[in-house]
């Protein structure tokens, strides 16, 4: 609500110059309250084909009408000559203050308040912006575009404004064929789109379109016109440039296609770079995945290389940390024959006095016997406690777990379990 207000103080309350001026902002065109630097109007004046339709004053006619001419005639004459002298003399004491453009949409809204207090509000749909931002528009929507200059000490002028300007049927044909940019020359805005167009007398009317891409003017119209002439004179502006505005027309649409099948080449170019990069990215992953894989098959290799280098240093260590194997006529010695999980059969003697322990280490010292086993009686069947537990930390002796001189022992693999 506070940035609607401040638009609406910055129009003095209009609300429609409040409009137009946002969506010209939002088009991309410079807002008339943060203007660029001050450049001349780019509008091409020196066409030697430009159209131009004066109409001069009308002769006076009988009697009365030439003598009330020629005795006017020198005061008008005066009257004339001395404003020309004074302004002239003015100039050199204080510069023209319509030199200075520091407010160009508030002479524009000025205007067309004191001419609707004038003239009434029904009137063409006055442009409510900058020139600038007029010619802007009609260049970027290809439309005519008219510049109306209001002489105000004009003798024609009120005349023009009452029989011409608001007639309906040049309010109908003006609304629907052109935008229609006015402001008077007195005001600094006004004085400036003169200065640039140099007209020549009053009511001025400048046709102005996009030719040879550049912002022309194409048909000038001075002096008092009536409707009827007013609107077959424009008719005839249009109607001559025509093929400029359809071959404009046609170009646009040209680069449009153009800049369409670039936007879709790049696409399609993009969408190829992109399936590229993302192959190319999968490719990176199963590169990396196969890596990963076979440094895990590696260093997996390398555990076990390093679990079976332990496991035979153990073996060895078991092995000579083993008792020396009794004689076989040693009364306490025990014949024990073991069968291993290949079927094969290993035999080996050992005392009575000794522990169960001796036997799991002789057992462990193999090359034949797993990883991890236990010792098994075949009948009754049971498992032989040769490891320490917490319940007993001190395994039997063989004479203590009840065998014989002659025993047949089983080994179990439990290395899968």
């Amino acid at each position: 609500m506070d940035q609607c207000r401040r638009t609406l103080e910055q129009h003095n309350w209009n609300i429609e110059a409040a409009v137009q001026d946002r969506l010209n902002e939002q088009e991309g065109v410079p807002s008339v309250f943060n203007p660029p630097p001050s450049r001349p109007l780019q509008v091409n004046t020196a066409d030697h084909r430009v159209y131009s339709y004066i109409v001069s004053r009308p002769q006076p006619r009988g009697l009365l009408g030439w003598s009330y001419y020629l005795i006017m005639l020198p005061f008008r004459f005066t009257y004339y000559t001395l404003l020309d002298i004074f302004r002239f003399a003015l100039r050199f004491i204080r510069p023209d203050p319509r030199g200075r453009v520091t407010d160009p949409v508030g002479d524009v809204v000025s205007f067309i308040q004191s001419f609707e207090e004038k003239y009434g509000r029904s009137h063409p749909v006055f442009y409510q912006g900058t020139y600038s931002q007029a010619l802007n528009d009609a260049k970027r929507e290809l439309r005519y575009l008219l510049v109306y200059l209001h002489g105000e000490d004009h003798q024609d002028t009120d005349e023009f404004c009452r029989s011409t300007l608001c007639t309906e049927e040049v309010i109908a044909f003006l609304n629907t064929r052109m935008l229609f940019w006015a402001c008077s020359t007195s005001k600094p805005e006004g004085y400036r789109v003169s200065q640039a167009l140099r007209e020549n007398t009053y009511p001025f009317l400048a046709m102005i379109m996009l030719k040879d891409r550049k912002m022309t003017v194409v048909g000038r119209l001075e002096g008092l016109i009536q409707p009827e002439d007013f609107i077959n004179q424009l008719t005839f502006i249009m109607d001559a440039n025509q093929t400029y505005l359809m071959s404009e027309r046609l170009e646009r649409e040209e680069r449009s296609q153009t800049q369409v099948l670039r936007q879709q080449q790049d696409e399609a170019y993009l969408a190829s770079l992109r399936a590229d990069q993302e192959k190319e990215r999968k490719k990176r992953e199963e590169q990396e995945q196969q890596r990963q894989e076979e440094e895990k098959v590696r260093q997996s290799a390398l555990a076990e290389e390093r679990r079976r280098r332990t496991l035979e240093e153990e073996k060895e260590r078991k092995s000579e940390c083993l008792p020396p194997e009794p004689p076989s006529d040693d009364p306490e010695s025990v014949k024990i024959v073991f069968k291993l999980p290949n079927d094969t059969r290993v035999e080996r003697r050992f005392l009575f006095g000794q522990s169960l322990t001796v036997i799991y280490d002789f057992l462990f010292s193999l090359k034949e016997t797993p990883e991890k086993f236990e010792i098994v009686t075949n009948f009754p069947r049971r498992v032989l406690p040769c490891l320490p537990t917490e319940e007993q930390p001190n395994p039997p002796t063989l004479k203590e777990a009840g065998l014989s001189r002659s025993e047949v022992l089983f080994v179990q693999d439990l290395t899968d379990d």
